[in-house]
């Protein structure tokens, strides 16, 4: 199938038992799996020291696999982004490899847009989804599809409450040929106002994230709004924010109060639902690829060409 390698740009890897699992899950489907020399290796709560990681990035360009899929997210890679030589990664990219990850990996992703055009992809990590007790069946299979170049889209349903709020526009394509970006959003913002903050006109920017109350994650949109960042976009389209916690405090304020605030906000259309985030069920993302955003009814679609078309 695939030559798969395993690295490690952010977090130490503290559950060895999810990461052997993981690995012998891609061996299981027929993948090659090759480990970088750092994957385990431990400084403070990274994986190695800064220049350790950005070795293993630099090693993982080098490595030729089909596949360059981080062990974790966490922490890490906004400290090294200067050190990071991005046109070495997109050269890799140019000869086939793909690099695959999600959370702490949105800095590299987005840093690698900003530098160079180049595509990667938002994906699964392999201690947290591989290495999941049960691995989601839609996880791998959209996981497939990116490693043969079949997949040519990710489609979704929403919820009847984001079809009422949409309801004034008319079924059909929303954007074409619009720059899919985006990721995790606390990780985004930390980029604003830097050389590896993405300059994206009519994009389609999409964006998730875990641990964080509905408050935190307004304000850090309402960052994003008031950047003028949002308002240049083709749609917003918001996957998945879990393991928060609401309190007394909040008095009904939740989750749903700053979608429907941001909506008010906004002329863009911001959708909800996307099968993305620190959850099992998630879709693979082709980040800095041009899409098109397809929505009928409480369906929504978004489709890319393969390489080469």
């Amino acid at each position: 199938m695939a030559h798969i390698y395993i690295y490690s740009p952010s977090g130490a890897v503290r559950d060895k038992a999810a990461f052997k699992r993981g690995v012998t899950r891609l061996q299981t489907l027929g993948h090659e799996v090759e480990l970088d020399a750092d994957a385990l290796s431990s400084f403070t709560r990274f994986a190695g020291d800064d220049a350790t990681r950005v070795n293993a990035i630099h090693r993982a360009a080098a490595s030729g696999a089909d596949v360059a899929l981080i062990s974790r997210g966490g922490y890490g890679l906004t400290r090294i982004l200067p050190q990071i030589k991005y046109k070495t990664v997109a050269k890799a990219i140019a000869k086939g490899t793909q690099f695959v990850g999600l959370s702490d990996f949105t800095a590299f992703q987005n840093a690698l847009l900003a530098q160079t055009g180049a595509v990667s992809w938002a994906g699964p990590a392999l201690g947290e989804d591989f290495g999941a007790e049960q691995p989601d069946d839609i996880m791998e299979a959209c996981f497939d599809d990116m490693v043969s170049g079949q997949g040519e889209g990710a489609g979704w349903h929403f919820s009847t409450r984001c079809a009422e709020a949409l309801a004034k526009r008319r079924s059909g394509v929303w954007a074409q040929d619009a720059v899919l970006w985006g990721g995790n959003l606390a990780v985004l913002v930390s980029l604003l106002g830097t050389p590896y903050f993405p300059n994206i006109q009519g994009g389609v920017l999409f964006l998730e994230d875990v641990g964080e109350h509905p408050y935190r994650i307004e304000r850090m949109l309402t960052q994003l709004l008031h950047a003028g960042v949002l308002a240049k976009q083709k749609a917003v389209v918001l996957g998945q924010f879990t393991n928060f916690k609401l309190t007394p405090h909040d008095k009904g304020f939740k989750l749903q109060t700053v979608v429907d605030g941001l909506r008010s906000q906004l002329k863009v259309p911001v959708l909800t639902d996307l099968p993305f985030g620190h959850v099992a069920t998630k879709l693979c993302l082709p980040v800095g690829q041009k899409v098109s955003l397809v929505v009928e009814d409480r369906d929504a679609l978004l489709l890319w060409a393969h390489e080469g078309h």
